[in-house]
C-alpha cells in the first residue's frame, strides 16, 4: 500500500483538474491509480505507538486520502491547513462548538440558520455557555457580536438564503478575539472559500452537493491553526464521531464530478430561478446569483458560484403541497445538492421560521429545459 500522507497536488490550478486530482497518492508502480477503502479496526504495532496509523477510531489511510483532497479544495496550493472527516455534517458542526466553548463562554449562532442548529443552542446553555443570535441578512450578528468566544456564521443561510459579509464579519470578531467559523455547506469550496476570506474553520455537511448524489453521510472541518484543529481532532477522538471507510472512499470518488455537478447545477438552478421570477405571481423568489436578488451584491464579492438551491413561497400549505405533487422529475425530499433535482415544504420539520408555503428547491443536473417546464407545469396545475 503506497504511503497516503504523500501529497500529490494537483498539475494545473483550474477547479475541475483539481477536483479530479485531488487527495491522490504518489503514483507507484503495479499499485491502484485510485487506492480502494482501508477496512482496519487495528495495524500492526510492534513496539512503540508511533506512527501515522495505530487504531481505527484515531486514524484511516482512506480519510486521509479525503482530508487532503478537502484541504486542496479550501485552501488551494496553501501549506499548513488541516482537514478532519466526520461521520456527519453535525458531527462536524458539534466538533467545533463543543470543543472551543467552556462553561461562561458566549457563542453567537444565526437565528435563521440550520434548523438543528436551535438544538445545540440548547445543549450549549445547558451547559452553561450563553448563546445569542441575530439574522444572517444585514451583517445582524455583528450587533449581539461583543465579550463573544466564537461567531458562527451561515452563509448562504439555509433555507432563507440570505449572505453576510464574512471578511466583515471576521475582522470585527478577530478584533474583539472571537474565533469565527463559516457553515460552508451551501456554496462547496468551489463556490466560496472561508479561509482565504479570514475564518478559523470552514465547516461543511458533506453529505450535500460536496459528494452529490445522497448516499453518504459525511462532515468535515477545515483550519489553519494547529491549537485549534487540534481540540476539534481531540473531540473527534473522543466523541468517536468518525466516519466509516467506505462512505470516506465513496467521497473522495465523488469530487471527482464535483466541479462539473456544480457548473450544471448552479446554471440549472439561475434557469429556475429566472422563470420563477417571471411568474405572473409574486413568489419571492430566493437565489443569491439573481441579479437584484437582495443577497446578490455581498455573494458577488464573496462567491464563485451561488449555490444549487432556490427557494420561493406559495400563499398557502394546501397550494405548496398540490405543487410538489404536480411535479414529475423533482422528487419530493429533504436535503439538497444531488445530482437529482429535489424539493420540500420546508414547515413540515417546524424548526425554521418561514410560511406554510415556503419551498426550499435543491436544483440537480437534469437537462435545463426539462426542470423548467416542470416547474412551470406544476404551478400551473396546483393553481386550479
Amino acid at each position: 500500500m503506497s504511503d497516503p500522507r504523500a501529497r500529490r497536488p494537483p498539475s494545473g490550478d483550474g477547479d475541475g483538474t483539481r477536483a479530479v486530482r485531488a487527495g491522490l497518492p504518489d503514483p507507484v508502480k503495479h499499485e491502484p491509480t485510485v487506492p480502494g477503502p482501508v477496512f482496519a479496526a487495528h495495524y500492526h504495532l510492534p513496539g512503540e505507538p508511533t506512527g501515522p496509523y495505530t487504531y481505527g477510531r484515531d486514524e484511516n489511510p482512506t480519510w486521509t486520502h479525503l482530508e487532503r483532497a478537502i484541504g486542496e479544495l479550501e485552501a488551494p496550493g496553501e501549506d499548513g491547513v488541516e482537514t478532519f472527516v466526520f461521520a456527519s455534517g453535525m458531527a462536524a458542526i458539534s466538533s467545533v462548538l463543543f470543543s472551543h466553548l467552556r462553561t461562561g463562554d458566549t457563542v453567537v449562532l444565526p437565528s435563521d440558520g440550520y434548523q438543528a442548529l436551535p438544538l445545540l443552542g440548547a445543549q450549549l446553555e445547558a451547559y452553561g455557555i450563553e448563546v445569542r443570535t441575530a439574522p444572517t441578512g444585514g451583517d445582524a450578528q455583528l450587533g449581539v457580536l461583543d465579550g463573544a468566544k466564537l461567531l458562527w456564521i451561515e452563509t448562504p443561510s439555509n433555507p432563507g438564503l440570505d449572505v453576510c459579509d464574512i471578511r466583515r464579519l471576521v475582522s470585527e470578531a478577530h478584533a474583539r478575539g472571537a474565533l469565527v467559523a463559516v457553515d460552508n455547506t451551501l456554496a462547496t469550496p468551489l463556490g466560496q472559500r472561508p479561509l482565504e476570506l479570514g475564518a478559523d474553520f470552514s465547516v461543511a455537511s458533506g453529505t450535500k452537493q460536496l459528494t452529490g448524489h445522497g448516499d453518504v453521510l459525511l462532515g468535515y472541518v477545515s483550519g489553519r491553526d494547529a491549537e485549534a484543529m487540534g481540540a476539534v481532532r481531540r473531540w473527534r477522538k473522543i466523541a468517536g464521531a468518525i466516519p466509516g471507510p467506505m462512505e470516506a472512499w465513496l467521497a473522495h470518488r465523488s469530487l471527482a464530478t464535483l466541479q462539473l455537478r456544480v457548473e450544471r447545477q448552479n446554471a440549472n438552478a439561475l434557469a429556475v430561478a429566472e422563470a420563477l421570477r417571471d411568474w405572473p405571481e409574486e413568489l419571492g423568489v430566493r437565489y443569491p446569483g439573481l441579479p437584484g436578488d437582495a443577497s446578490h451584491t455581498i455573494a458577488s464579492q464573496q462567491m464563485r458560484r451561488y449555490g444549487c438551491v432556490v427557494s420561493f413561497a406559495l400563499p398557502t400549505r394546501a397550494r405548496a403541497e398540490r405543487f410538489l405533487d404536480a411535479l414529475r422529475l423533482v422528487d419530493d425530499a429533504t436535503s439538497f445538492g444531488g445530482v437529482r433535482s429535489t424539493a420540500e415544504r420546508r414547515g413540515r420539520w417546524g424548526g425554521d421560521a418561514v410560511p406554510e408555503g415556503f419551498i426550499r428547491m435543491s436544483v440537480g443536473a437534469e437537462d435545463p429545459e426539462d426542470l423548467v417546464a416542470d416547474v412551470l407545469s406544476a404551478l400551473d396545475e396546483s393553481a386550479r
